[in-house]
């Protein structure tokens, strides 16, 4: 393969990684990607050691280890288009060769851990309970840049989200896609499987209307009918379809573990939301390290 330039590539005058300011041999294979930077130390505090923490914006990386299992903890902040970034550098840190710019002939299959937070889209999924998403349902597009073959996007899901919203979100292209590699049985044990819906905005496009009323107010209600074999949508957040995505198409595993702190059925949201994700994190990372 051809060298890759440097308008591509780009490395900070260190070495690192242009966003994540991390260099090769920094990152563990098993990471845990966290929406928000504090999230990073609520996980790391369990660890036994820490190797070191690098910070560059809304990218916070810790790597250490925990009965003796190295992992590497790193916040993404908000939305796919974070995702894109995030995954791609981590991926470059362990299948480029970063000093001769060449895709390394022996590729590293990673694990990626997201342990987030997350609305529910059904009356059934309880206030501080947990869905391990099996399915991805992205409304964002960010896979749309890539190419998906019949490996990466599920068929019959597509068909059933495009066919509900057309009417409403015309313009809206969804995507779905299943979770990578084998991570997601790992948590069915304590987390619900569910279909997870990932959109590019909070509100609008989450169907919430403070001072400007979204173009579809009831596309929430369309989503709740799309079904896939035994299991329904039980969630709405951010990040997951573009996790599972890229996931995907770099051939790594990726499973996303979801506290859901608000109903949006019935318009309730948790009392304690740091106590949701606290037990969450606690019951991942027995996981984890098993």
């Amino acid at each position: 393969m051809p060298e890759i330039k440097s308008s591509e590539l780009i490395l900070n005058p260190d070495g690192s990684v242009y966003h994540l300011h991390l260099h090769e041999g920094q990152v563990a294979r098993d990471i845990i990607t966290v929406g928000d930077i504090e999230r990073v130390d609520m996980i790391t505090q369990y660890f036994d050691h820490i190797e070191f923490t690098v910070q560059n914006r809304e990218f916070r990386t810790t790597t250490g280890s925990l009965n003796g299992k190295r992992l590497t903890v790193i916040s993404t902040g908000i939305g796919t288009d974070n995702i894109d970034i995030v995954i791609t550098e981590l991926d470059a840190l362990f299948n480029i060769d970063l000093k001769e710019r060449m895709v390394r002939k022996d590729l590293t299959q990673l694990n990626f851990y997201r342990i987030g937070t997350s609305g529910a889209l059904i009356e059934e999924v309880a206030l501080d309970s947990y869905i391990v998403s099996a399915y991805a349902i992205g409304l964002d597009g960010l896979l749309h840049f890539y190419t998906m073959d019949n490996t990466v996007s599920e068929k019959a899901i597509t068909h059933d989200a495009r066919t509900v919203l057309k009417d409403q979100l015309p313009s809206v292209f969804p995507y779905a896609v299943k979770a990578p590699g084998p991570l997601a049985d790992r948590f069915t044990h304590f987390c619900t499987p569910g279909i997870t819906i990932t959109n590019t905005g909070f509100y609008g496009p989450q169907g919430r209307s403070l001072r400007i009323a979204p173009r579809s107010t009831d596309f929430l209600d369309l989503l709740r009918n799309v079904r896939y074999e035994h299991l329904r949508t039980t969630n709405l957040e951010m990040e997951t379809a573009g996790i599972y995505g890229l996931a995907h198409i770099f051939n790594h595993n990726a499973v996303s573990l979801n506290a859901i702190i608000a109903n949006r059925a019935l318009k309730t949201f948790t009392s304690n939301p740091g106590k949701a994700v606290k037990s969450l994190i606690e019951k991942s990372l027995e996981v984890i390290v098993g």
